[in-house]
C-alpha cells in the first residue's frame, strides 16, 4: 500500500483517544467542541456500517484525574472495552499497542484530544512502526489554534495523511452502487441533519 492510494474500510481500523470532558473542554481551535462531538459519531458509525475494527482509549480515568469518555461519543459504543492509560502516548501503553495489532489492520484512522499532544504522539510512533495513518482536522482539536494547526504540521511532515470525517467516510465506501452504499446513504442523511441543528436555520436554509 501507498499513502497516495485511496483508503478502502477493508483496510482500516478507527482509533479514538481522549474524547473525554476536560479534553473537550480546553479546545480552541477552529472547529468548536460541539461539531468536533459530532464528527466523531460520524467516524464511529461509519466504521460500524462498514465492520471496521474500532479502539477506543482515555487517559486518567482510573486513576481519577479525568473523567470517562463523553457519554454522546460513548453511546455510540455500546459494549466496548474502554482502554484506559496512564501514559500521554497511547502508542507506549502495551494494552493500547496489543488491541491495535489484534486488528491485523495496517491502516489507522485516528482522531484524539488534544491535536497536539495525544494525537500527534502516537501517530508519529505508529508511522514509525509501519502504519499507514489518516487523521480527520475537524474531529480533533488543540489548546489553541496555533498548537493545533502546528501538530497538523508536524503529523503531515511526518508523512500521516489530513482529511476531514466527512472526507474519510465517502473516500471509505465511494461508490453509490457499492455493497454499503445503502449504510453510507443513510450515515450521510443522519449527518446533514445532525449538522443543520447544529448551525441553525442559516444552514437549513442554504
Amino acid at each position: 500500500m501507498s499513502l497516495q492510494d485511496v483508503w478502502k474500510y477493508e483496510e482500516s481500523a478507527l482509533v479514538l483517544i481522549d474524547y473525554q470532558p476536560e479534553m473537550f473542554s480546553q479546545i480552541r481551535s477552529e472547529t468548536p467542541a460541539n461539531l468536533v462531538e459530532l464528527n466523531v459519531r460520524l467516524l464511529i458509525r461509519a466504521a460500524r456500517a462498514f465492520d471496521m475494527p474500532i479502539i477506543l482509549s482515555t487517559v486518567g480515568a482510573n486513576m481519577g484525574v479525568n473523567g470517562p469518555t463523553v457519554p454522546a461519543i460513548l453511546a455510540e459504543l455500546p459494549g466496548i472495552e474502554v482502554i484506559d492509560r496512564s501514559t500521554m502516548n497511547s502508542w507506549e501503553d502495551p494494552a493500547f499497542r496489543a488491541a491495535v495489532e489484534k486488528t491485523g489492520r495496517k491502516r489507522l484512522i485516528i482522531g484524539a484530544l488534544w491535536t497536539e499532544i495525544c494525537l500527534a504522539f502516537p501517530v508519529i510512533d505508529a508511522l514509525k512502526d509501519g502504519h499507514d495513518v489518516a487523521f480527520p482536522v475537524d474531529a480533533v482539536g488543540g489548546r489553541s489554534q496555533l498548537a493545533h494547526s502546528t501538530a497538523i504540521q508536524r503529523l503531515t511532515h511526518a508523512g500521516a495523511v489530513p482529511s476531514t470525517a466527512l472526507a474519510v467516510v465517502t473516500e471509505l465506501f465511494r461508490d453509490w452502487a457499492g455493497p454499503v452504499a445503502d449504510k453510507a446513504r443513510t450515515l450521510v442523511y443522519w449527518y446533514y441533519e445532525e449538522l443543520a441543528k447544529l448551525q441553525g436555520p442559516a444552514a437549513k436554509a442554504a
